[in-house]
């Protein structure tokens, strides 16, 4: 078995220099910590980290809750997690929710005990009502894609998610729209509010009948919300939708109904993810910056383990962006952007 001695001599260093590049710890220079990263590839050198957790207290793992890796957007937040902690030497222990409040707190309540650094709550679901249970934890954490009111007591990395909607609202009035209709998911409040927005600052009214909650966020969700909203009102010119699957859904029941998109009605969606872009036609999104959200996220909290202490207690909001696609234009015309 290759130890850290061994290493050590193959590097032209003591011992405690290996150890201090392993750990990112201790200053050394980039030109040895180079040596010693080649030394350790070269003999294959694995650290014992159960030995060093018990040394030092440390186990370089930081763990990351989020509801599911099903869709893009947590997949996202994963892999960008992921790639920071192994940048730095960490290790990712995951956990995922699966959408059930039960699941969610049973995993706190064990994680509490177990050994890790550092803890990262992506998303608000499920996990909103079990937070008191980490309030004597020993571990920094941080909370990211919060959209619900974030808590005082922990860090929170999130979007502007009222802007994003407020951002789908102004699009729409400005190519004219007026009587529109939103197919959201219950926890989108905020994304509902900026669309109202939106509208209120033209003296328009997005009444609560004109608001329709998905069964489910799937395509077929999507699908059952817009026609609800469309046999509602069949004078509809557009729809926005929360999530990007609701609008896909939204997409094939124009289609069913005999509505050309964006002639006869608009579609604007929410996260831009990459299937959007193949959609046909292609999809008005409100891109949110997910990847960079995970990554300031998790970057607060590996601060705070260098200092040995808690990230400090604020808000930030991270900017989304309109993509203007083919599934918009004016009312009764030709798409806000061609192909």
């Amino acid at each position: 078995m290759v130890t850290m001695q061994d290493v050590a001599e193959r590097a032209g260093v003591t011992k405690q220099t290996v150890s201090n590049v392993i750990r990112g710890r201790g200053a050394v220079s980039p030109a040895t910590a180079a040596r010693v990263r080649a030394a350790v590839e070269e003999l294959g050198y694995t650290p014992n980290l159960v030995a060093r957790s018990l040394a030092t207290g440390a186990t370089k793992t930081v763990g990351l809750f989020v509801p599911t890796v099903a869709g893009a957007f947590y997949a996202d937040i994963v892999e960008e997690v992921e790639d920071v902690l192994d940048e730095n030497g960490y290790h990712l222990l995951l956990c995922t929710t699966r959408l059930d409040g039960g699941r969610a707190k049973r995993h706190l309540a064990g994680l509490t005990s177990r050994s890790v650094d550092a803890l990262l709550i992506a998303g608000d679901r499920d996990l909103i009502d079990h937070l008191p249970l980490l309030a004597e934890a020993r571990f920094p954490v941080a909370l990211c894609a919060w959209e619900t009111e974030a808590p005082d007591r922990f860090a929170v990395v999130t979007i502007d998610y009222e802007r994003a909607g407020y951002l789908a609202g102004r699009h729409l009035r400005e190519l004219g729209h007026q009587r529109v209709a939103v197919l959201a998911s219950p926890d989108h409040t905020p994304r509902v509010a900026g669309f109202r927005r939106a509208f209120a600052a033209d003296g328009l009214t997005v009444p609560d009948g004109a608001v329709h909650m998905a069964p489910e966020p799937t395509l077929a969700g999507g699908f059952t919300a817009a026609n609800a909203a469309l046999a509602a009102d069949p004078g509809t010119t557009a729809l926005f939708a929360t999530h990007d699957i609701l609008a896909l859904g939204a997409l094939e029941a124009a289609r069913a109904t005999g509505r050309s998109v964006p002639q006869d009605l608009s579609i604007v969606g929410h996260d831009d993810n990459p299937d959007v872009r193949l959609a046909r036609p292609a999809l008005t999104s409100v891109a949110i910056p997910k990847r960079e959200m995970a990554r300031e996220a998790i970057e607060l909290l590996l601060r705070a383990l260098a200092r040995s202490g808690a990230p400090a207690n604020s808000l930030q909001l991270l900017r989304p962006e309109l993509v203007v696609r083919d599934s918009t234009g004016p009312v009764g015309g030709t798409p806000a952007v061609g192909p």
